[in-house]
């Protein structure tokens, strides 16, 4: 099978082939039984699988895969002599070719689409602030927006908070999860690392977004190197290795 076949294939399910286009399209799936076993495949694959593969490119990917794997897998079965003459009153010899590619492509498919997400970690507690302030209005806009998840406009809370008090750890490590949620990396990284270096109680917690921010960014190799500084005992620890085990 051709690139251009598979374009062909996706074009006739859409319905944007040209009235000719369709006609020709037509006559190849009654005269080209492998073109016709090709589009059979392609059509029970794409109705199963498309809802799990959401990114155009990734979808290009697979079918391209496809590809490769089902001429594996019919030039087997023409080099071994081996006929298999399908029940015209039975759709078994179809399901049994396409079930065939569908274990075929298992490893690829996990590979793409199996691996650790950052919305997977992402859980953050909600923030208690007011308690804690004297002025509330700045810490109430922050809470209030953090925990609504509009950290746009939690990092402008933050940061009038910390014009009045730059050394609130607290509120660095807050601005620190906004700024990666809102993938505002190098920022994200110049707050983290300066809390993760430093003797606090807020730098384990630290390892473990900047950890995430290397995940979301999908930098496999720095967010193993982080986790692995988690220490025993503090509360990221069991996320942390689970995350780890996840990644190697």
């Amino acid at each position: 099978m051709e690139e251009q076949d598979y374009i062909q294939f996706e074009a006739f399910l859409a319905g944007n082939l040209s009235k000719d286009d369709l006609v020709a399209f037509n006559d190849r799936l009654h005269s080209d039984a492998q073109f016709k076993e090709a589009f059979e495949i392609f059509k029970d694959l794409n109705s199963n699988l498309e809802h799990q593969i959401a990114n155009e490119r990734e979808i290009f990917d697979f079918k391209a895969n496809l590809d490769v794997i089902s001429s594996q897998h019919f030039n087997a079965i023409h080099d071994e002599d081996i006929i298999i003459k399908p029940n015209p009153k039975s759709n078994f010899y179809k399901y049994a070719v396409a079930a065939s590619v569908v274990i075929l492509l298992g490893f690829f498919v996990f590979n793409q689409f199996g691996g650790p997400k950052y919305e997977e970690y992402n859980n953050f507690d909600p923030i208690s602030l007011t308690v804690r302030s004297t002025d509330n209005t700045n810490f109430s806009k922050a809470e209030q927006s953090f925990n609504n998840k509009n950290y746009e406009e939690a990092i402008r809370a933050f940061n009038a908070i910390l014009e009045d008090d730059f050394t609130n750890l607290e509120i660095q490590l807050y601005k620190g999860i906004a700024l990666v949620e809102t993938n505002q990396f190098e920022e994200a990284d110049i707050v983290l690392n300066k809390i993760m270096n430093g003797n606090t109680a807020y730098r384990n917690k630290a390892k473990w977004i900047l950890a995430l921010s290397y995940l979301k960014q999908d930098n496999t190799s720095e967010s193993i190197k982080i986790l692995k500084t988690i220490p025993k005992g503090t509360e990221d620890y069991v996320s942390a290795q689970k995350l780890l085990m996840e990644l190697d």
